[in-house]
């Protein structure tokens, strides 16, 4: 039996990796390795003994996780960041990862990956935003007025729908680009956005 290609979505984004490999979309769907990228985006090169810190996990665990990563084209060593023998630094290879909804006419194996890493994402999205709230009483009052969240019932078509999609990821875009480098003043912001049928 053959299958029709999929037309699929290509990223515009230099620094992308747009994903339709189910073995790569299995790796990057397990929690930890969500979080030690994210981490490594975030705040950029970092030795494993670090990332243990942050990630609260053990050297040996960390170390697997990378490698898996690694594997898969998420993330590369940076040894010439090391102080010593003893020390292994990682950096992610990619600052955005794309990966789009299948349709039914996808491969069963790609559909069933796609899903479990969306379904991992979006759990590591509940535990940032949960994180966040528990953080709140210790920020500054301008940090908590400045955060927002909200959400909207739109009765639209589908090609509607992915209009929506891409303003919402092109707002995104912009302000990743104009918050690209730390400063002074600024922090870590993350950006949500989801658009979807709901029934």
């Amino acid at each position: 039996m053959t299958t029709t290609p999929r037309k699929k979505k290509k990223t515009t984004k230099p620094n992308a990796i747009a994903l339709d490999d189910p073995k790569a979309m299995r790796a990057l769907a397990h929690p930890l390795r969500l979080k030690l990228l994210s981490e490594l985006r975030i705040t950029g090169p970092r030795s494993v003994g670090e990332l243990c810190g942050v990630v609260d996990a053990a050297p040996g665990s960390v170390s697997y996780h990378l490698g898996v990563l690694a594997e898969n084209g998420f993330v590369e060593p940076a040894p010439e960041l090391a102080r010593d023998a003893r020390e292994t630094w990682w950096r992610a290879r990619h600052a955005w990862t794309t990966v789009e909804p299948t349709g039914p006419d996808a491969p069963p194996e790609e559909r069933l990956a796609s899903r479990a890493l969306r379904h991992g994402i979006l759990q590591a999205y509940v535990a940032e935003a949960s994180a966040a709230l528990e953080r709140e009483e210790t920020l500054p009052t301008e940090w908590i007025e400045a955060a927002t969240s909200g959400d909207a019932v739109a009765h639209l078509t589908a090609s509607q729908l992915a209009a929506c999609g891409e303003e919402l990821r092109a707002v995104a875009e912009k302000w990743a680009e104009i918050g690209a480098r730390p400063g002074d003043d600024t922090a870590p912001a993350i950006l949500i956005y989801q658009a979807f049928r709901k029934a």
